[in-house]
């Protein structure tokens, strides 16, 4: 075989397993980011959703899901205790949902304050949390319009103005 030939043959298989790596990186990263942020249970939706939107399992890992329902008499001020099969079948569903990342940096778990929150909130500005429509970090349907039924694509993000 003469040396052009051996090139030419050598920057083809570079190419394909060039091509390949580039593919199976591109799922790997488009499989990261499908969280399963729709997973859905009627219960779920039922007692979490009637106070705020029901935030997908996938938010927080496993521990800060089940520290937050052992918690519910005393859910961020409030009385959200439920029945203990309710509790228990949502606990399950959050559990077993439940994202893989850090949890939230304090002792009553907070999506707002996960390191994931911050990253992709940045500092959200004064302007924005003094609307009257949003007033809170927590408030994700004021600027994502698909969060109640776990859409939280960016490229449909709307701030509120005033």
């Amino acid at each position: 075989m003469n040396i052009d030939r051996k090139r030419r043959l050598f920057d083809l298989v570079v190419w394909i397993t060039s091509s390949l790596l580039a593919l199976s990186l591109l799922a790997i990263d488009a499989q990261a980011g499908s969280r399963n942020l729709a997973a859905d249970n009627a219960t779920w939706r039922a007692e979490c959703g009637s106070c705020h939107v029901a935030y997908p399992p996938a938010l927080l890992p496993a521990a800060d899901w089940r520290r937050l329902m052992g918690s519910l008499a005393r859910h961020f001020g409030a009385d959200a205790a439920i029945d203990a099969k309710a509790a228990a079948e949502i606990e399950a569903f959050l559990a077993g949902n439940a994202g893989r990342g850090e949890g939230a940096s304090d002792a009553a778990p907070r999506i707002t304050t996960t390191r994931w929150f911050r990253h992709e909130h940045g500092q959200l500005s004064a302007a924005v949390l003094g609307s009257p429509k949003v007033k809170t970090a927590a408030n994700c349907a004021a600027c994502h319009p698909g969060a109640t039924s776990g859409d939280f694509n960016e490229h449909a993000v709307t701030i509120p103005r005033g």
